[in-house]
């Protein structure tokens, strides 16, 4: 059964990723931007935590001393200064592991590249109605699912976590202030640590499904294949790229192949195999030269000035193309079927008064024009 010219189901082009990158149609996956941030948070959270509690002890301790000093030049704003001086290296870090974790997740998605086309103002950013469309359609209620299913985790973790501490809680009070507040700080710092986990397993869920979703929509309908093609072959700089080939083949060792060759079988335009049976030297028929594109027309104009026929078997010219190659002899499959054209071509069937033979392409040398196996 042949596949109906508009079900999606090849794989996108070149030209179609690229496009897609300029409009900014590529892998985004909030939920591992998220978990990173917060994982590296509380990487610093651990490791700055020290170090962050005495600048802020150092702090309070300032605050808390008057002298002489203060009676005799009175700055208010000394206190402050005081806090700006000692928490201004943990925070610059915090911000700069931060940012960090930000461009790290972009690049870990292969996505770390900047598109100024999407900073240009579009009226659908600004227009009530396609933010309500985003809101309550189809996309929005998968993150609003995606968010409740988020929060249940955590905070499932969250409960679970201060349950099984409460026991521990209650030994605080017999401990001194500053074992308890370091108990507290590690319950504290645990928790936040199993959480941005819980968050690193929701975005290893996350990555895969929006990649799944993303190539589905750039897969490509056999038209729009087709479409592209012919808007690729209308452009001015691959018609000049199509005559520059065009003229080194002319120039190359095909046309002495070509003019050798008994028949030239086609696709009927992207594809021309010249295929060559001297019973005196080929123990079987010879691809003699083979081409797609500007190659292909260059082989049969080859082919018109050599007075070789030109025959149109498409399915046959794929299946030679994407099986041999240039100087070896076709498959043993498709023996038959160039057998019979060979003999249509040396004037067998026209002494019978035959016409040009149908030919019959074994089902595992059918192929589609991009190379894929025809079901």
């Amino acid at each position: 059964m042949s596949e109906s010219a508009g079900e999606k189901t090849h794989a996108p082009t070149p030209k179609r990723k690229q496009d897609a990158i300029d409009k900014g149609d590529v892998l985004r996956s909030k939920e591992f931007g998220t978990a990173l941030v917060v994982l590296a948070g509380v990487m610093w959270l651990i490791f700055a935590g020290p170090s962050l509690i005495a600048a802020f002890k150092a702090v309070m301790t300032e605050s808390l001393v008057f002298g002489r000093a203060d009676v005799a030049d009175f700055e208010p704003l000394r206190p402050l200064k005081a806090v700006g001086v000692k928490l201004l290296p943990s925070i610059a870090a915090l911000f700069a592991l931060t940012i960090g974790a930000a461009i790290a997740s972009a690049a870990g998605l292969g996505q770390l590249r900047f598109n100024g086309s999407l900073l240009a103002p579009k009226g659908s950013r600004i227009n009530p109605m396609s933010g309500l469309s985003r809101m309550f359609g189809k996309q929005g209620i998968i993150e609003l699912l995606k968010s409740l299913l988020k929060v249940a985790l955590l905070g499932s973790i969250g409960t679970w976590l201060l349950w099984s501490s409460a026991k521990d809680a209650m030994g605080f009070t017999a401990a001194g202030i500053e074992t308890s507040i370091a108990r507290v700080g590690d319950s504290f710092v645990t928790l936040l640590l199993v959480m941005s986990l819980g968050l690193v397993v929701i975005a290893g869920i996350d990555v895969p499904v929006q990649l799944v979703r993303l190539l589905g929509k750039l897969r490509m309908s056999f038209q729009e294949i087709k479409d592209e093609h012919k808007q690729s072959e209308g452009s001015p700089e691959l018609k000049g790229h199509l005559r520059q080939r065009q003229r080194e083949i002319l120039k190359g060792g095909a046309r002495k192949a070509v003019a050798e060759s008994h028949v030239v079988i086609t696709n009927p335009t992207h594809f021309a195999i010249a295929l060559r049976y001297d019973r005196g030297r080929d123990a079987a028929p010879v691809v003699a030269a083979k081409g797609r594109g500007a190659t292909a027309l260059a082989i049969r104009e080859l082919a018109a000035e050599n007075g070789v026929p030109v025959l149109e078997y498409p399915s046959l010219a794929r299946a030679v193309y994407y099986t041999s190659r240039e100087g070896q002899e076709i498959r043993d499959d498709l023996y038959m079927a160039v057998a019979a054209v060979l003999a249509f071509v040396f004037g067998l069937n026209r002494q019978a008064g035959g016409g040009q033979p149908s030919v019959l392409v074994p089902e595992g040398a059918r192929f589609d024009e991009f190379g894929n196996r025809e079901k």
